[in-house]
């Protein structure tokens, strides 16, 4: 059904992928700048971007698999290869607002990719849930993951710099222990 509609609306994926990168780093770098409540907004940015996950991989399909399987292969992720593309975005959010809350860029990509991983195997092992592994989603959920990870990453440095800058400039003081950005 899913790849029905993507396959349907193939001009629409990129747009979308590039649409969820661009919401995600402007409210990112808002909750950043605020500094008020942006522990609690960015767990609950998590939680809501995890659930898109949950669902469009663990929750069962309307037939269980006949067999225990992966498929094996790995692509280039183009702009008429929407599922792929799909898969860069699906990760995006969750692992962006995970790095920005914990600040922990490297255990967030290890995390991504690992779950990633993690979801694949119980698709294969599984049938019940009737979902198909293949290393191709696993392979661009982790390239989403790279993505959230450098751009959250960039997001705190200018976050980093504009607090510096803002305290430099007598507007705003910086207290022994901030967490710059937040």
């Amino acid at each position: 059904m899913i790849t029905d509609f993507l396959l349907d609306n193939s001009a629409l994926v990129p747009v979308v992928l590039l649409l969820i990168a661009v919401v995600c780093l402007s409210a990112g770098y808002l909750i950043l700048r605020t500094r008020q409540h942006g522990h609690r907004i960015l767990r609950v940015l998590v939680v809501l971007s995890v659930l898109p996950v949950v669902a469009l991989t663990l929750v069962p399909a309307s037939s269980p698999a006949d067999y225990v399987a992966c498929v094996v292969q790995f692509s280039v992720p183009t702009v008429t290869r929407v599922e792929l593309l799909a898969n860069v975005a699906l990760f995006f959010p969750p692992v962006f607002f995970a790095t920005l809350a914990t600040r922990r860029p490297l255990l967030m990509l290890v995390a991504g990719a690992g779950i990633s991983a993690a979801i694949e195997a119980v698709q294969a092992l599984v049938p019940a849930i009737g979902r198909a592994c293949d290393t191709n989603d696993w392979a661009m959920n982790t390239i989403g993951t790279i993505l959230a990870v450098l751009l959250a990453s960039a997001t705190i440095a200018l976050t980093n710099r504009a607090v510096v800058r803002k305290a430099a400039d007598g507007h705003a003081e910086i207290r022994p222990g901030d967490r710059l950005g937040l």
